[in-house]
């Protein structure tokens, strides 16, 4: 299907879950990724994905946005199928991400990258901009008014002009974090956003990524090795390893689990 004949369809009100993963697998080579994998998330929840290095957790965000294709299953998203539809569609349709490795423009300023998480949510074309057509200003306007917000919200105000090469790591991931909220996302993936950080800015990750969804109705999907951090924001966990899901319930259930506890919790359990 080419990029002219792919539209998005319009999603129905229901009352299933925001996101379910659909005995999902996928396979590199002779190797399995992810074999099986099902859950599903309501909407407003935030569900931790855990499990040992090499378990598929990344894997399967890269399902979900598309980078990966499913060799078997199913993921349905508010309603519909993603698996027909391309990678860069994710954003219009409300999935927003972060990455394990910072993917920002370095030499670009903080507000300057946010804006551009913005950009799936205009409508002006090229000739529009060209002719700098009285809609596009609007639209300006309307994104620049949107990271104001964004920036006073992720308490990023003060350095809305810095380049973020000259930021420190932890605000730097603050900076990622806002520019997948640019896009006004339903469902946000965040891969390993505790990673580096120290202990101060892990306790006020877990502030933010509660606020998100009590403030701004996002869902969220969390890969973190961070137990304390996984256990405290989760209201439910997935459990991964080896590519099949072990486990899945409320921290305390994942608490509890043997087998869980046998794979990867170990003394954190105890």
């Amino acid at each position: 299907m080419s990029i002219q004949e792919e539209t998005i369809p319009t999603a129905v009100p229901s009352t299933e879950a925001l996101l379910a993963v659909k005995d999902v697998r996928v396979r590199f080579g002779g190797i399995t990724a992810l074999d099986g994998v099902s859950f599903s998330i309501p909407a407003g929840k935030i569900c931790g994905l855990i499990g040992p290095n090499g378990a598929g957790k990344t894997t399967l965000l890269n399902c979900l946005s598309r980078i990966y294709p499913c060799e078997q299953g199913d993921i349905v998203f508010d309603g519909q199928s993603l698996l027909g539809l391309s990678r860069h569609r994710m954003a219009p349709l409300g999935i927003g991400r972060t990455f394990q490795n910072l993917a920002l423009f370095k030499s670009m300023s903080v507000a300057e990258n946010i804006l551009v998480g913005r950009h799936c949510r205009t409508q002006s074309g090229f000739f529009a901009n060209a002719v700098r057509l009285p809609g596009v200003d609007r639209e300006r306007r309307a994104a620049v008014s949107h990271t104001d917000e964004l920036l006073q919200f992720l308490e990023l105000d003060a350095v809305r002009d810095t380049r973020v090469s000259d930021l420190p790591f932890g605000t730097q991931k603050r900076v990622e974090l806002a520019r997948a909220l640019a896009s006004d996302p339903k469902l946000l993936l965040l891969d390993e956003p505790a990673c580096g950080l120290n202990h101060e800015e892990v306790e006020d990750l877990g502030r933010l990524i509660r606020e998100i969804r009590q403030k701004r109705g996002v869902t969220v999907l969390l890969i973190e090795h961070h137990m304390h951090l996984i256990m405290g924001v989760s209201d439910q966990i997935v459990v991964l390893n080896f590519g099949r899901k072990i486990a899945e319930g409320t921290p305390e259930e994942i608490r509890r689990h043997p087998e869980v506890i046998q794979a990867y919790l170990g003394d954190f359990a105890a």
